[in-house]
């Protein structure tokens, strides 16, 4: 009688989310820059329309010098700690409780378990969220209008203080909406991919850069106009609803304007796919090797 094939190796659950939260941490340093022109761009008014990702990244770089462009990065560092956390944490304790019990998962079961981790990842790091465009948008106001946070953790008390504590949770219902859509988009994109780039590529670093690039664009198409009215309902000075801010952009911008800041949102995306799974894996390894 053959012995049977030993379980995979599994990590511990609380592994998972530290090296998730380290992975996404790691990325936003890189990406922070086009993030913060990405919010800039969803906020500018009517009348700043024609203002390139060039001129809005000049005119950041002469008012605040180069420092500006990570203007906010405690609270994505902040966000990556919580979102990241818990989204790539809960992925991978879903999928290795499933190989134990199962087997490998099909892909639509991948697909439910990246849609069900992306939620509740959302959920918990929309608080950063709301600091995080706070902070982004900042800058693009008059000097009297300006909040001034001066980190993620003054901007989360202040909002608590000044606005109340569910002013945190503004824009929760579209927060996870998107992260549901692009943990979608980027799960199935990027299998796609993967499997018609195989026998191009072969297995290694370029497959996986190639179809991360594939897959960040495809989110990004897929995910901007809900990621523009939640920048849009968390930005808000009083609680707006989606449908709302979908039908004024509509109307006053019109259709296209669900897709402002295209350029600097896969700028950001398709290197933050590659950089959050190259990362993710090297963490694993280092793991597995050295515990």
């Amino acid at each position: 009688m053959a012995d049977k094939k030993p379980p995979p190796k599994v990590m511990p659950m609380w592994v998972n989310f530290v090296l998730g939260g380290m992975a996404g941490m790691m990325s936003i340093c890189v990406v922070q820059p086009a993030d913060l022109v990405k919010t800039r761009m969803q906020l500018l008014g009517p009348g700043e329309k024609g203002k390139s990702f060039i001129d809005i990244t000049g005119d950041i770089v002469k008012k605040d010098g180069i420092l500006g462009l990570y203007t906010g990065l405690s609270a994505a560092l902040f966000r990556q700690a919580t979102y990241t956390t818990g989204r790539l944490g809960c992925f991978n304790a879903l999928m290795d409780f499933y190989k134990v019990k199962y087997g490998n998962p099909s892909f639509p079961i991948k697909l439910l378990m990246g849609m069900a981790a992306g939620g509740v990842g959302a959920f918990v790091g929309t608080p950063a969220e709301v600091a995080l465009i706070r902070m982004t948008a900042d800058g693009r106001l008059p000097p009297e209008q300006r909040r001034n946070y001066t980190n993620v953790f003054n901007a989360l008390a202040r909002i608590s203080r000044e606005e109340g504590v569910t002013t945190l949770w503004r824009g929760a219902v579209a927060t996870v909406t998107r992260a549901m859509v692009v943990n979608g988009a980027q799960l199935g994109s990027y299998a796609q991919a993967r499997e018609m780039l195989l026998d191009t590529f072969g297995e290694g670093i370029a497959l996986h850069f190639v179809s991360s690039m594939i897959a960040g664009f495809i989110t990004t198409v897929a995910s901007l106009p809900v990621d523009i009215i939640k920048t849009r309902v968390q930005y808000s000075a009083k609680g707006t609803s989606q449908v709302q801010v979908l039908m004024s952009i509509i109307q006053k911008e019109g259709v296209l304007a669900l897709w402002s800041g295209l350029m600097p949102t896969y700028l950001k995306i398709g290197p933050m796919t590659v950089l959050t799974f190259i990362f993710l894996e090297q963490l694993n390894g280092i793991y597995y090797k050295y515990f």
